[in-house]
């Protein structure tokens, strides 16, 4: 069926094509003959704006003329003298707008001939004026030469205005049948435009049966995959949350051992010590290696209590979570030389999420310890009622939080730890800039309802 579909689109796409070059053929013609018309319109309002400027300024000549002439004073000669300065240009403007044009140059010199003479008449009465010579100035203002001279520029200026308006009427002309040209142009080529389009519908109608069928098929594929992929996926946060259980299980299994066995001997041991020191009072150098001995027994009792709580901290069920968290900041903060800033608020918080807190803020110092080079860290746990929200912060190097999540077993531990426990865990960090962990938990009373809710 699509073999056959594609003769009968590819003449849809022929004519779609047709129709997209006439349109551009259209507009290109409408748009050359639009603008020869502007341009011819362009000029024809510049022309009527020059000529109507030279004929003010010379009827502003010809006032200050009278002005002068009546009173005598130099004021009233200024807007002759302006008049005269722009007449000068407003003529070479003109012959330059005139210069491919014939008729209008011929029309334009008699008209300078003419603005020539009547500017000469104002002067010869100006200077009449100056010299004081009354009855030449006044002879020549009783003349009808300036008279006749305006007329002349009146009637010469009027009949250049008159051609320029026909230009600027033969423009617009142009526009509007360039614009009636695209107009039939644009109405014939959007009907070849529905036609391709009915076409290229027809075509796509019946590909769109066959990939929607396609659709459907990839659908019911995609659900199954998702299908197995979140039963998997639950099957592993099972998983995951038994071998935590499973861990924790068997720290405490191993801490009681060490508390129980190893604990009797090494007390069982000093206490041998401490009988052959009683007796070996007076062989200095045998008190000497038995107190070298009792100081190893010392340090091994330590380095088991040591290891008896960071396998299960017996500070947490017997001080509570505020006062094993300032411990083990404090203890951090002697073996690393890191200072520790703490700012704990009391949270009401089930046994399992307060062991999550503390394996957070344990795991979050070991990398600190490790990677972070540091100088400050800070533990922050906030109480806001209906949950909490626990922060470790550093001002170390950072790292590219992306790349972590997926290299970094222990952060997606932690992120597993607290969303088993129904919180959430952001990481902050960026290279230079320190590392931020904020982990959100539900309070006691809502624990179990999140549990329930993330279950379901």
């Amino acid at each position: 069926m699509r073999w056959l579909a594609f003769p009968k689109m590819a003449a849809g796409l022929a004519l779609a094509m047709l129709a997209a070059l006439t349109l551009v053929g259209i507009n290109e013609a409408g748009y050359r003959q639009s603008s020869e018309a502007l341009t011819e319109v362009a000029e024809a309002q510049r022309v009527r704006l020059a000529l109507n400027m030279l004929v003010q300024n010379i009827v502003d000549a010809e006032t200050g003329q009278r002005g002068y002439l009546l009173t005598g004073e130099a004021r009233y000669r200024e807007p002759y003298d302006v008049a005269v300065k722009q007449v000068d240009g407003q003529l070479a403007a003109l012959q330059a707008l005139y210069a491919n044009r014939p008729a209008e140059s011929s029309r334009l010199a008699e008209l300078a001939k003419h603005v020539s003479r009547k500017l000469a008449e104002i002067d010869m009465s100006v200077r009449l004026r100056q010299e004081g010579n009354d009855d030449a100035w006044k002879f020549v203002i009783t003349t009808d030469v300036g008279r006749e001279e305006m007329e002349a520029i009146r009637q010469q200026a009027g009949e250049l205005i008159a051609m320029s308006n026909e230009a600027l009427m033969r423009g617009q002309a142009q526009i509007a049948k360039s614009l009636q040209f695209a107009r039939i142009g644009i109405a014939l080529v959007a009907l070849a435009g529905l036609v391709a389009f009915y076409l290229y519908l027809r075509q796509t109608h019946a590909l769109r049966s066959v990939g929607e069928r396609q659709q459907q098929a990839l659908q019911r594929e995609r659900n199954a995959l998702e299908d197995e992929v979140r039963e998997r996926t639950a099957t592993l946060a099972e998983l995951a949350t038994h071998l935590q259980d499973v861990r924790e299980s068997e720290r405490g299994f191993l801490a009681r051992e060490l508390h129980d066995e190893l604990g009797s001997l090494l007390t069982a041991a000093k206490l041998d010590v401490a009988r052959l020191k009683s007796r070996l009072a007076d062989s200095p150098d045998a008190i000497s290696r038995l107190q070298h001995l009792n100081d190893l027994l010392n340090s091994g009792i330590a380095l088991k209590r040591r290891i008896i709580e960071d396998l299960r901290p017996s500070s947490l069920a017997n001080l509570g979570l505020i006062a094993s968290l300032e411990i083990l900041g404090r203890e951090f903060a002697e073996r690393s030389g890191v200072e520790i800033e703490m700012l704990l608020e009391q949270v009401e918080l089930d046994e399992a999420n307060q062991l999550t807190v503390y394996r957070m803020v344990q795991e979050s110092l070991t990398n600190i310890g490790k990677y972070a080079q540091a100088t400050e860290a800070s533990i922050v746990m906030k109480n806001y009622g209906n949950h909490a929200v626990v922060e470790v912060s550093d001002n170390g190097k950072g790292f590219e939080a992306r790349a972590a999540r997926v290299a970094s077993h222990g952060l997606a531990g932690m992120r597993h730890r607290v969303e088993a426990a129904g919180g959430k865990l952001s990481i902050s960090s960026a290279p230079g800039k320190g590392t931020r962990l904020s982990a959100t938990l539900p309070a006691a009373a809502n624990n179990s309802a999140a549990l329930a809710n993330q279950s379901v």
